[in-house]
């Protein structure tokens, strides 16, 4: 079983943008479950939505009355405000128990629950992408994601995710990975790595035709 709600990055130019956050979920309204906000211990409410492979885990096993660790992936609606998308819930007390009482009625071998604390501790993100702008004398950070297409038909858009931060700009171009920590309503850098240069995109012949016009 996994370990910790974020997994290791298999790959050195593993896009991503995901992290954890601990709050209450209210729904906008009975009728509207999948919608609604992400409330801190400081108030702060958080625009979210709830993606439908969750939906039955937080109706069955999770009690939305009370505070839990979120997994989410985070969005920024119109390049500012924080959006967050609720993947999972990491609570292994909660959901260990599940498994434990399941296996002990198939008579098979029990899982032993983890902390439900991780190492890097509240409001943690881990994001990874091309840095396509950044201002370090107003602490403004821009990284470019490019997310798996779910199926073949269809293609998968980049997004970008606004961050608080100082970064040099001869990075830009540049695949970083981030250590970020949500304040509030925004995520702040607390260290980045960076990993390699961004190999430079072909032109096709038709392109290169309307170059030399």
């Amino acid at each position: 079983m996994q370990n910790h709600p974020i997994p290791s990055v298999t790959d050195p130019m593993q896009y991503r943008a995901i992290g954890i956050v601990r709050g209450i979920y209210k729904p906008r309204d009975d009728e509207n479950f999948t919608r609604g906000n992400l409330i801190d211990s400081d108030g702060n409410q958080i625009d979210s939505v709830i993606l439908g492979r969750v939906i039955t885990l937080m109706r069955n096993h999770v009690s939305i009355e009370k505070p839990h660790l979120w997994v989410v992936y985070p969005r920024c609606r119109n390049d500012q405000n924080l959006h967050l998308q609720i993947a999972g819930v990491w609570e292994p007390s909660t959901l260990n128990k599940e498994i434990k009482e399941k296996k002990e009625s198939n008579g098979k071998s029990i899982i032993k629950a983890d902390f439900d604390n991780i190492l890097e501790g509240d409001d943690y993100f881990s994001i990874r992408g091309e840095l396509i702008f950044t201002k370090p004398q107003e602490k403004e950070v821009v990284i470019k994601i490019r997310q798996k297409p779910r199926n073949q038909q269809k293609k998968a858009l980049p997004f970008k995710i606004n961050l608080k931060g100082e970064i040099p700009i001869e990075f830009l171009k540049h695949f970083i990975s981030l250590n970020v920590r949500r304040i509030d309503y925004q995520l702040m850098v607390e260290d980045f790595q960076v990993i390699a240069s961004m190999p430079k995109q072909s032109i096709n012949n038709k392109s290169r035709k309307n170059l030399k016009r």
